[in-house]
């Protein structure tokens, strides 16, 4: 981390305190840019995965960009079209919900993509050919190697099976449903093209089946690093193999279709900094324990999918390296990083968690009581506060009092 953005965040984390989320919107817009560009001379459609981190400011930013999003719920939805977008950027890609949540999306005009087939049918009955659909496949591939982020082996309850075509099929031609659209995601930390491109033959043999197709989309996982010479997904590479392969898919086809992803993790991880404040150095006779105030209840992934986040103590750059592990406040086990090595912790010092703009602010809670932190947006050279730290009051508003 340069100098520069050293003292940059310390400014945020004094004038916001913390703890605080910290992302940078300029990394955004460069990682979007790069994923487009790694596909020339394909124009392939972007859908931002919502659920990563869902502020509107982060919303607007990539509105702006030309970007469009990929939502989980009616809720991701309407904070999509609230933040400027139009419903024909929105891909509604829900998971055992309910035909009434269904029924909204499609009276606010938005792509459907429908992953089981009881609501497939349902959605047939209802909707005929009046509304076409996308449909998700799950093509029994492991990808990434954790089965908690991953979302295509057979054991998934995520799409319908590759198995199950016949059944669809035939649901589609009782039903009179258009398909408009196919979808896959196998999941998270995709190294291999290969992976892509395995899941692409699949797909490729599945719409041969399927004659009103205008798009594909490959969903996302691309891998980010987490850690210094981290391997990552080389986009380049993959932009090149996908791209010549679905061209050639296209012509046997018989018409151009569009090529779309979801990336998430892709556009805002590596954009975004989680700051917390050192509360207490704890020496046992086994350990020495940095607890900062903050713990799971902002940032879950290191307890829930045993991630990695590189921590560097900011207020110390130049100190003596030591071996910590540095733990939360919350009253459960909320370790961030075992035996870490960090340049000489003192109370009071700011730590800085690499690589938090995905899935930390989105899965945060009020556990223990805690409140969520602020969020900042630094873009082109300014600091904006886009979400304000929450108060008692915020934990309070929803509660009905009653005399007892």
């Amino acid at each position: 981390m340069t100098e520069v953005k050293t003292q940059e965040l310390l400014k945020i984390a004094k004038e916001n305190g913390a703890p605080v989320y910290i992302y940078d919107g300029n990394k955004i817009i460069n990682q979007y840019h790069k994923l487009l560009n790694a596909f020339k001379p394909l124009d392939i459609k972007v859908k931002y995965a919502v659920k990563a981190l869902n502020n509107s400011a982060i919303l607007k930013l990539l509105n702006k960009e030309g970007c469009g999003v990929d939502c989980v719920s009616i809720f991701e939805i309407k904070l999509s079209l609230l933040a400027g977008f139009e419903p024909s950027q929105i891909l509604f890609t829900p998971n055992c919900v309910g035909m009434d949540e269904i029924r909204q999306a499609v009276k606010l005009g938005v792509h459907i993509n429908i992953d089981n087939i009881s609501i497939l049918e349902q959605f047939g009955h209802e909707f005929s050919n009046t509304i076409p659909v996308c449909i998700r496949i799950n093509p029994h591939i492991l990808a990434g190697g954790n089965s908690k982020i991953s979302t295509g082996h057979i054991d998934s309850k995520f799409g319908i099976s590759i198995y199950q075509m016949r059944h669809v099929l035939r649901v589609i031609e009782s039903a009179n449903i258009k398909v408009n659209g196919l979808h896959m995601h196998t999941g998270s930390d995709i190294l291999d093209a290969n992976v892509f491109l395995q899941g692409a033959e699949i797909l490729f043999d599945v719409a041969k089946d399927f004659h009103d197709l205008e798009f594909i989309d490959f969903g996302s996982g691309f891998k980010v690093a987490y850690k210094e010479a981290d391997v990552t997904t080389d986009v380049e590479e993959l932009g090149k193999a996908l791209s010549e392969r679905f061209i050639t898919f296209c012509k046997e086809y018989g018409k151009e279709l569009e090529l779309w992803f979801e990336p998430g993790k892709f556009l805002v991880s590596e954009a975004g900094y989680f700051l917390v404040k050192v509360n207490v150095i704890k020496q046992t006779t086994a350990t020495v324990f940095v607890g900062v105030d903050s713990g799971m209840n902002h940032l879950i992934r290191p307890m829930m999918y045993n991630s990695y986040h590189h921590i560097v103590n900011l207020s110390n750059p130049d100190g003596k390296h030591r071996i910590y592990t540095i733990v939360g406040y919350i009253c459960e086990t909320d370790t961030f990083g075992w035996d870490r090595k960090l340049n000489e912790v003192h109370e009071g010092d700011i730590l800085c968690f690499k690589n938090a703009g995905a899935y930390g602010f989105t899965m945060s809670n009020n556990y223990n009581a805690r409140m969520r932190p602020a969020e900042v947006l630094m873009l082109d050279g300014k600091n904006h506060l886009i979400r304000k730290r929450e108060t008692l009051d915020d934990l309070l508003k929803n509660e009905v009092d009653i005399v007892l």
